[in-house]
């Protein structure tokens, strides 16, 4: 039988090789002003988010940087998301200005779908509420081209078509995204819609004079101050409550506090691993966390709990059979006979998030590895990290227990 409790040292030994360089990381947040650690989307910092792409793809973040600055539009954070795009984020801009109120033109005639052939003017006539003028090919308005507003409900259109017919104007070809194959497979497919007034508008005019025509653009998003701040106290709210409605329930359940608190020290495990990776990530790679993050966390801890509440479940029961033995062997033997089943629920899961992070879109990459990283950590914290510290816990109340013991036996020795 393997002695998972025996070696428990090496196993908190292994979740401290993991803790450390992830509270390492994130403490690099404040200490650097965010320059490194965790590094926040707009979600959070509020701003304004551009992704692009220039007609000749070997332009650079560092030259996008370099004519802003030159040319007085502030500094931006620009990055570049592979194959060309590149995304740009600065502080809040307005996308448009406020338009001011200005009288609609009233127009006096519907324009007409079919082009003349008449090199001379074209009379221009005021529409009739009984008839609608139609332009024929020798300029003169007709009112016979379309039926009479007042026209009896027992006339009916010809069905064959006149020589004289309106021709139907064709669509206009929308472009695919293999128009722009430099930009394939990513979020940035669709031709340049540059906003027409404003600051960003400002900004791509004078990247387009330096570096040439902006070929695409993609996302372009921008998010206040007090909608990031308000993100933010929910999120922390969030997690802080259901830790604690955690705590309570299963110290309810199972009638004993020491298991409610290993099964919020596991949870904290996994919160800290999850976090101190992406800490590490924003730091190499700058990988941002976003709103769908906080969701993720939220999934990590109930699954992670969920494994947990089964192994105590089972040393519960086993406490009522085996009454009298060791407690580490109580819980040793718990935990082998709940280890398939962690195991087998947490690789379906695993599985199926490994699918996801290989073919699912760029949007939720980040969001899925969360998950899967959560998955297999708060697997290993309930099985090698909950059930040892709740048998470290229990051995020393024991040994406190037993050291009270001896040492009212010796005072009632030692009086006369």
């Amino acid at each position: 039988m393997f002695d998972i409790i025996g070696k428990r040292k090496w196993f908190f030994l292994f979740s401290g090789l993991i803790l450390v360089p992830g509270l390492i990381a994130i403490l690099l947040t404040p200490l650097t002003g965010g320059k490194a650690g965790l590094q926040f989307s707009i979600d959070y910092t509020g701003g304004t988010v551009w992704e692009f792409a220039f007609k000749d793809t070997s332009v650079t973040a560092d030259q996008v940087k370099t004519v802003l600055i030159q040319n007085g539009l502030g500094e931006a954070d620009v990055t570049s998301i592979g194959n060309g795009v590149l995304r740009m984020r600065t502080s809040r801009t307005d996308l448009l200005p406020v338009a001011k109120s200005t009288p609609t033109p009233v127009r006096t005639a519907a324009p007409s779908l079919t082009p003349t052939t008449s090199a001379g003017p074209t009379p221009t006539s005021t529409p009739s509420p009984t008839a609608s003028p139609t332009a024929t090919a020798n300029g003169s308005a007709s009112a016979s081209a379309l039926p009479s507003a007042t026209a009896s409900p027992t006339a009916a259109p010809s069905a064959s078509p006149s020589a004289s017919a309106t021709p139907v104007p064709t669509a206009t070809p929308v472009p695919s995204p293999s128009a722009h194959p430099a930009i394939a497979g990513t979020s940035c497919i669709a031709p340049a819609q540059i906003p027409p007034a404003g600051e960003l508008a400002q900004m791509a005019k004078v990247l387009q004079s330096k570096l040439g025509p902006i070929q695409c653009t993609g996302m372009e998003s921008t998010v206040g101050p007090i909608i990031s701040a308000q993100l933010i106290q929910d999120a922390v709210v969030l997690i802080f409550f259901g830790g604690i409605g955690i705590l309570l329930w299963i110290t309810i359940r199972f009638h004993d506090y020491k298991m409610g608190a290993t099964a919020l020290a596991s949870l904290l495990h996994d919160v800290i691993v999850v976090v101190g990776i992406f800490a590490i990530l924003g730091t190499l790679f700058k990988v941002e966390i976003d709103a769908l993050f906080v969701t993720a966390m939220l999934t990590i801890i109930g699954f992670s709990v969920h494994d947990t509440i089964v192994v105590f479940d089972r040393i519960r029961e086993n406490k009522a059979r085996h009454a009298g033995e060791p407690f580490d062997q109580i819980v040793n033997h718990s935990i082998l006979q709940t280890f398939g089943r962690s195991i087998n629920t947490s690789m379906t899961v695993v599985i199926t998030l490994s699918a996801l992070l290989l073919f699912a879109g760029a949007s939720i990459k980040y969001f899925v590895l969360a998950l899967l990283i959560g998955i297999i950590s708060g697997t290993y914290s309930s099985v090698f990290n909950a059930s040892p510290l709740l048998v470290v816990w229990q051995l020393w109340e024991d040994r406190r227990r037993a050291a009270q013991l001896a040492l009212a036996r010796t005072g009632r020795r030692s009086r006369p």
